[in-house]
C-alpha cells in the first residue's frame, strides 16, 4: 500500500517547534488522528526515528488550523501534544508556544489574508476555549521573519509576535481555583491547584529540598524528586475534577522560588514528566497568575504587583520570560483580564508529510 501525503509547513513557534497542518487535510475521528500523528512525528522511540519528531516534548507538538466559525474568531487551532516514548497523543492542553507561530502559519497557509505591514490574527484554541490575538509583520504582504526580537531558550533574533490572551482563567476546570482552596496539602506538601491558561500544581521548591535555581538536566537526574512529585500531581488531578490524569500532561507541575536575577520570582516547569528546557507560555501565564493571587504557595517569595496592570518576570532555567497581566482583586476575587507575551517564530521547511497508508489512506 502507498504512503499517504499529508501537506504541512513545519515552523518553530516560541521555544518549541512542529508540523502546522490545516484540520481538513487530516482524520477527522481523534482516534485515527492520534494514530495519523503517532506515526507522522515517530512517537514510540526515544529518537522519534521513524518520524519527524525531535526527541523531546518541546519537538513533539503538532498544530492544526481551520477558518473559525467562532463570532470573535478567524482561526481555530487545535493542539496534539504527542508522547515521546510513548504512541500516545494529548488533545487536553494547548501550548502556547506552538501558538506563537499560528498566526504566521495561518498567512502562509492562506487561511488568511495580510492586512499591511502588520497583521492581526485572532485566534480561538479549541482545546481549552481562550481566545489570542497575535500581532504578525508582513510588511509588503509576506510574512516577516527576521529581526531583533530576542526570546531566552532560542538563539539569535526574530521579528516579534505579539500575543494577548483573553479568557484563559478556568478553561479545564472551571474555576481558578479547582479545588475550592488556596492552598492544599498532599503526601505533606503544601501546594495550590490553579487553572489559568493551563490547569497546574504549583509547589514551593524547598518543600522538595530543592532551590528552585537547578538546571532542567539536573532536575531530570533527580529521579527521587520525581517519584515524590508524580503521585502528589495525580492526586491533585483527581481533587481538581480532572479524573485520572496518569496518562495525560495535564495538570502540568510547577515550582516556585525567591527570584535570584532581579525578576519577580523564579520557578522551574514540568511537562510533567521531564523539566522543560525554558518556559511555557500557558505555564508562564498560569505561575504569574498564582504570584499575584494573595493566600496562594506564591506568598513571602515576592513583593506582589497592585492590582492593574503588572509585569511579572519569571526567571526559568533558560533565562527568563515577562508576563503583562492586567488584572482586578476585588473582595478576594481574582479576575485576569488579559495576559500579553512576545515570542518570535520561524518557517524552517514546508512541503508534504508521509504516514503509511496502512494508518491512514487518506480523506
Amino acid at each position: 500500500m502507498q504512503q499517504t501525503e499529508i501537506p504541512f509547513h513545519f515552523l518553530r513557534g516560541g521555544t518549541s517547534r512542529g508540523p502546522y497542518i490545516r484540520r481538513e487535510d487530516l482524520p477527522a475521528d481523534e482516534a485515527t488522528l492520534a494514530q495519523v500523528l503517532v506515526a507522522a512525528l515517530g512517537a514510540g522511540h526515544p529518537l522519534n526515528i521513524d518520524g519527524i519528531g525531535g526527541g523531546a516534548a518541546v519537538t513533539t507538538k503538532v498544530a492544526m488550523l481551520s477558518r473559525s466559525d467562532d463570532d470573535w474568531a478567524e482561526i481555530d487551532y487545535f493542539f496534539g501534544q504527542v508522547a515521546v516514548e510513548e504512541r500516545y497523543v494529548d488533545f487536553k492542553p494547548t501550548c502556547g508556544n506552538i501558538l506563537s507561530g499560528v498566526g504566521p502559519a495561518a498567512i502562509e497557509m492562506g487561511l488568511i489574508a495580510p492586512q499591511g505591514d502588520e497583521t492581526r490574527v485572532r485566534i480561538r484554541a479549541v482545546n481549552t476555549g481562550a481566545r489570542v490575538e497575535a500581532i504578525v509583520r508582513t510588511p509588503g504582504g509576506r510574512v516577516e521573519y527576521e529581526g531583533d526580537a530576542a526570546i531566552d531558550g532560542v538563539p539569535g533574533t526574530a521579528a516579534p509576535v505579539m500575543l494577548k490572551f483573553r479568557d484563559v482563567v478556568g478553561n479545564a476546570t472551571g474555576a481558578l481555583l479547582p479545588t475550592g482552596n488556596l492552598r492544599d496539602e498532599i503526601d505533606g506538601i503544601e501546594v495550590t491547584c490553579i487553572d489559568v491558561a493551563m490547569p497546574m500544581v504549583i509547589a514551593r521548591a524547598d518543600a522538595f529540598g530543592l532551590t528552585g535555581y537547578e538546571s532542567a538536566a539536573d532536575l531530570d537526574a533527580n529521579r527521587d524528586f520525581y517519584a515524590r512529585m508524580e503521585p502528589i500531581r495525580i492526586e491533585a488531578g483527581k481533587r481538581m475534577g480532572m479524573g485520572d490524569v496518569t496518562k495525560s500532561v495535564a495538570p502540568k507541575f510547577g515550582l516556585l522560588a525567591p527570584a535570584r536575577d532581579g525578576g519577580t520570582l523564579a520557578a522551574r516547569y514540568f511537562m510533567p514528566w521531564k523539566a522543560h528546557p525554558s518556559m511555557a507560555v500557558t505555564g508562564a501565564q498560569c505561575l504569574a497568575s498564582c504570584a499575584l493571587v494573595p493566600g496562594t504557595v506564591s506568598d513571602g517569595l515576592l513583593d506582589r504587583p497592585e492590582p492593574g496592570e503588572a509585569l511579572v518576570t519569571i526567571e526559568h532555567a533558560s533565562g527568563r520570560i515577562e508576563v503583562a497581566a492586567t488584572y482586578t482583586l476585588e473582595d478576594g476575587t481574582f479576575d485576569l483580564e488579559s495576559a500579553g507575551l512576545l515570542r518570535t517564530a520561524r518557517l524552517l521547511a514546508k512541503g508534504s508529510l508521509m504516514v503509511p497508508g496502512s494508518v491512514w489512506a487518506g480523506a
